[in-house]
């Protein structure tokens, strides 16, 4: 039978739940399976990682902050998602090519939908332009998300995300906007997305301050180490609408699965995994 050895790339990971969601599945599905983390100082080891994981017989890698960008120029391919994208979340190695893909969209874009059905979306403030920031723009805009709104502590890369978005989506679709902004998008936006790591088990926080919030908004953090993040809390005590990033790391990881391979996992089952090892 075929065995499968995975890694994840990236700086802070320790608490990843990552080696064992996917290792409960591929259990469960009979699978020979490791998954490894492998923690970088920054994004300019992503490239070393990648070569170093192909040198020592990995079958793929999934890339996590801060390498998701970092990572694409030591790649020979990229699948249509992470090219258009601009960032990279998942590597199979194919015959000795290594390929990028983009999983994370996806995954947020399912997560919005069966969490946060019928939800408004004709202004979106997003929070955070990095590579899971880029995924989560796409994701939304593709549901239909009437105007987005980028916001960064770095305001050149929140005009470079809103400007390649605007290009794929419509000029009048995607701005970019910097933090000191957000007292007067937050009033009039249905929703904000939380893409930081800010709220993560390395960078406890919030991501703004939480007199922003109001009982209307809804909020969506893609943070999962914990799944109530203080952003969540705190949005949570007001009475607004929310979604952890549970969801999507589930649904981003069940796709990397399955380009790892070749087997559809079974994504209920891995929510109760997640649960399970939160829970744990």
């Amino acid at each position: 039978m075929t065995s499968y050895l995975i890694g994840l790339v990236g700086t802070g990971i320790g608490p990843s739940l990552s080696p064992a969601l996917h290792e409960r599945e591929a259990s469960r599905l009979g699978l020979p399976y490791v998954y490894r983390l492998i923690e970088v100082a920054g994004a300019g080891e992503a490239g070393e990682m990648v070569r170093a994981a192909r040198r020592l017989g990995f079958d793929g890698l999934n890339i996590t902050h801060p390498c998701k960008r970092a990572v694409l120029p030591h790649l020979d391919e990229l699948s249509a998602d992470a090219a258009t994208l601009g960032a990279v979340n998942t590597v199979v190695f194919d015959g000795g090519r290594a390929v990028g893909h983009n999983t994370d969209w996806t995954g947020f874009a399912e997560s919005f939908t069966r969490g946060l059905p019928g939800a408004p979306t004709g202004r979106v403030t997003l929070l955070g332009a990095g590579g899971a920031g880029a995924a989560v723009g796409h994701a939304l805009l593709t549901l239909g998300t009437g105007e987005l709104t980028v916001v960064d502590a770095d305001p050149e890369r929140a005009r470079t995300l809103a400007g390649e978005l605007a290009a794929r989506f419509g000029a009048e679709r995607a701005r970019p906007a910097a933090t000191g902004d957000l007292a007067e998008l937050l009033p009039d936006a249905d929703g904000l997305v939380h893409a930081t790591p800010t709220g993560m088990a390395g960078h406890p926080g919030l991501p703004l301050p939480a007199e922003l919030l109001r009982p209307d908004l809804w909020v969506a953090d893609i943070v999962y180490r914990p799944l109530e993040t203080e952003l969540l809390r705190r949005a949570r005590a007001l009475g607004c609408r929310t979604l952890d990033g549970g969801g999507m790391v589930v649904f981003q990881a069940a796709h990397a699965f399955h380009l790892f391979t070749g087997r559809e996992p079974d994504t209920g089952r891995m929510l109760a995994h997640l649960t399970d090892l939160v829970d744990g």
